[in-house]
């Protein structure tokens, strides 16, 4: 019992005997079987989950946002690609549109001319307007064929609408063609007048157009005989005779038909089938006597 009390009064061996049951306890009651947590354990669990809450939500905020600076960075950069795909898409669209217009003329072209062959075996030359002038007292426009090309003077120049003039300038390169909107029987410079017949009434049918109405803009064909089967609503086209215009250009529609004033002749107004407008392709006529 001595012993006891002794060993009671040393200080660090009683505490570390208290230790150490209360650790055979705290163990004991850890491993058996519980329903519930404790208050300490509670505590301290409620504890570090206020904690970490805390600090879990600040940290998914910047983490988010770091998120959202680089998806922003990827649009910029989708949004930059997608510019750059229309811009490329517009200027292809272009070129797709200019190639078919292009593709189309050609097509049209190559039927007025074969057609063309077909009935009268010209050979029809595509030439390229250079430049126009409208001025009332010049209306001419030049192309890019020229001598070296066999172009001559008072050849025919046509569209595929219709008859546009003939060539009265030529230079190695280029000619200078004069419009029908220049002709006046008045002007001894104008071109020269155009013997003409009724399409389908060919024998039947003739007038001479030797001016044009800058007012009205119609042609006018004099000298028809009387009893002319002469319409409104008729293809007036060039009956080939004087050797000038070819045989069967087509020059405009009759709008209207007068009687002379001394009742001997009538005189047609013509519509031109031409229109003269801002050509960009023209055709020259080469006969044969002109290839020659």
């Amino acid at each position: 019992m001595l012993k006891l009390f002794k060993l009671f009064n040393n200080k660090r061996l009683f505490i570390l005997l208290i230790a150490l049951v209360m650790f055979i306890v705290v163990m004991g009651f850890s491993l058996g079987t519980r329903k519930s947590l404790s208050w300490p354990e509670n505590f301290l669990r409620d504890t570090t989950g206020f904690v970490q809450n805390l600090f879990y939500k600040p940290a998914g905020y910047v983490a988010g946002l770091f998120q959202d600076i680089g998806n922003l960075h990827k649009l910029a950069e989708e949004n930059k690609e997608l510019k750059i795909l229309a811009a490329q898409y517009a200027r292809e669209k272009a070129q797709y549109n200019f190639i078919k217009a292009q593709n189309d003329q050609y097509q049209i072209d190559l039927k007025f001319t074969n057609a063309q062959k077909n009935l009268y075996k010209y050979d029809y030359r595509i030439a390229n307007v250079v430049s126009l002038t409208t001025e009332p007292s010049n209306n001419t426009l030049v192309i890019d064929l020229g001598a070296k090309d066999g172009i001559k003077l008072n050849m025919s120049v046509t569209s595929v609408e219709g008859l546009v003039g003939v060539i009265s300038q030529v230079s190695n390169f280029t000619s200078t063609v004069k419009l029908m909107t220049m002709m006046d029987v008045n002007d001894p410079n104008s071109q020269p007048p155009i013997a003409a017949t009724v399409f389908n009434k060919e024998g039947k049918t003739f007038g001479m157009i030797e001016s044009y109405d800058q007012q009205s803009g119609m042609l006018m064909m004099n000298k028809i005989p009387v009893g002319n089967p002469v319409a409104k609503g008729d293809t007036i086209i060039s009956s080939g005779i004087g050797g000038v215009y070819p045989r069967g250009m087509t020059i405009g529609t009759v709008e209207s038909v007068k009687v002379g004033e001394y009742g001997l002749t009538s005189t047609a107004i013509i519509k031109p089938a031409a229109g003269f407008q801002d050509w960009k392709e023209l055709f020259v006529v080469f006969t044969e006597e002109r290839a020659e």
